[in-house]
């Protein structure tokens, strides 16, 4: 079920509705709803919130926490909910699959060193990706980044995508998967990687680095439509997110400090969690590789010219 976290103590009831020009330099909108995902990407917004950011703008900004932006495409298309955090991976597939018109509106994370990778059970006998051949390994969805990372590098180790099965686990069961014997591998994403390493478990492959090093992890998503209808509003709340972002990427504690405010990780477990880089923009070379990978293996239709992918905003 959804969670409605309100984030600014001046805004009322009824998120979205016009703002008054006279006092909001002529904004579009002054209230917005955006759909966080309880990971570390999201830090920025919260931030710009905790700063003050979004208020010297002349906004109230609301979060609904959300598990994946195709579930919420009917807020988006109506224009109930603003903006949301997704992988550039879900962005490309919902463009691909027609059903909205999206665009990237600030990029969040790019892959670092251990942020994800895939883990076996302590004791295993598998100890490399070539190991994995015949196995069955878990990822959160099908066809999407834990996938797509780990074709890469199974790839790179010789072997098809079709050697091994991958099966959807949710994150939080894992763990549980692998000690059952369900799976015989888990792809995990941070926080889960370091508590599976803690718990025993041991890591075959880092699937952030190596031949997909710096990979895009995700950002911030609009639909087209709605940066037509509100191009003051855009730049206000870019300008808001931008100063955080830039924030995120020069001072750690800064989000570990905002972390534990809108997920279930304790303080302690934000602050020991490989984090991937919070840079102001996506690589675009990285971007395109990322799309041509998911088109080789069948994920999306259509190739993908990924400047279109990108929000452009006056202000």
């Amino acid at each position: 079920m959804a969670v409605a976290l309100t984030l600014s103590a001046c805004g009322g009831a009824g998120g979205g509705q016009q703002g008054g020009a006279t006092s909001s330099g002529g904004l579009e909108k002054t209230q917005l709803l955006v759909g966080v995902v309880p990971v570390p990407s999201s830090a920025p917004l919260f931030i710009a919130e905790q700063r003050g950011f979004f208020k010297e703008e002349g906004l109230t900004v609301k979060t609904e926490i959300i598990q994946a932006p195709q579930a919420v495409m009917p807020k988006i298309l109506n224009g109930s909910m603003d903006a949301f955090l997704t992988s550039y991976v879900s962005l490309m597939a919902i463009n691909d699959s027609g059903a909205a018109r999206l665009k990237l509106f600030q990029h969040s994370q790019e892959a670092a060193p251990n942020v994800a990778g895939v883990v076996v059970a302590k004791g295993s006998p598998i100890r490399t990706a070539a190991d994995l051949k015949g196995r069955t390994i878990a990822v959160n969805v099908l066809q999407a980044l834990g996938q797509t990372l780990t074709n890469a590098h199974l790839q790179a180790a010789g072997l098809k995508p079709d050697d091994v099965k991958y099966v959807p686990v949710q994150f939080a069961d894992q763990l549980g998967a692998l000690s059952s014997g369900q799976v015989d591998a888990a792809w995990l994403v941070e926080p889960f990687l370091t508590a599976a390493k803690k718990s025993g478990a041991t890591q075959v492959i880092d699937t952030t680095d190596g031949v997909t090093a710096g990979v895009p992890i995700d950002g911030w998503g609009v639909s087209e439509d709605w940066l037509t209808r509100n191009p003051k509003t855009a730049a206000a709340f870019h300008r808001a997110l931008a100063k955080a972002q830039k924030i995120a990427g020069e001072d750690r504690k800064a989000i570990d400090a905002v972390v534990p405010t809108y997920t279930q990780i304790p303080a302690d477990a934000a602050a020991a969690m490989t984090l991937g880089r919070f840079s102001m923009e996506a690589d675009r070379a990285s971007v395109q590789r990322l799309a041509d990978l998911l088109h080789g293996y069948g994920y999306l239709k259509a190739k993908v010219d990924v400047a279109r992918l990108f929000a452009t905003l006056g202000g």
